[in-house]
């Protein structure tokens, strides 16, 4: 009886894990548009601030990645991507910042 109790316990993790991806992603999709990241920046292309395809690209190889642009996200940053500063985004909470930096990341 412990393999099937096994490989029930198993397929469920798989099944979870493989869902969790495309919710994680809708969820941080949605973030972007609620705390308003999407008036200066896009998935591919440079708006007012880059592109999170070439912020995944600069920051992909920092062991501590995840917590900067956690950082960055509620606390802003000048002269980082050019002139324009990116301003603090008080109404983005810790648990959001992360989830948006994680996502970033993930975007290739």
């Amino acid at each position: 009886m412990k393999p099937l109790v096994l490989s029930a316990a198993a397929a469920f993790t798989a099944s979870f894990t493989a869902a969790s991806g495309p919710l994680f992603a809708a969820d941080a999709q949605e973030l972007l548009k609620e705390k308003a990241c999407l008036s200066c920046h896009t998935v591919d292309k440079k708006l007012v601030g880059p592109a999170y395809k070439e912020v995944a690209a600069k920051y992909k190889s920092r062991k501590d990645a995840e917590a900067y642009l956690t950082k960055k996200i509620k606390e802003g940053s000048t002269g980082v991507w050019g002139p324009i500063p990116m301003p603090p985004n008080g109404t983005v909470g810790d648990d959001d910042a992360k989830t948006l930096a994680k996502y970033i990341l993930t975007i290739k």
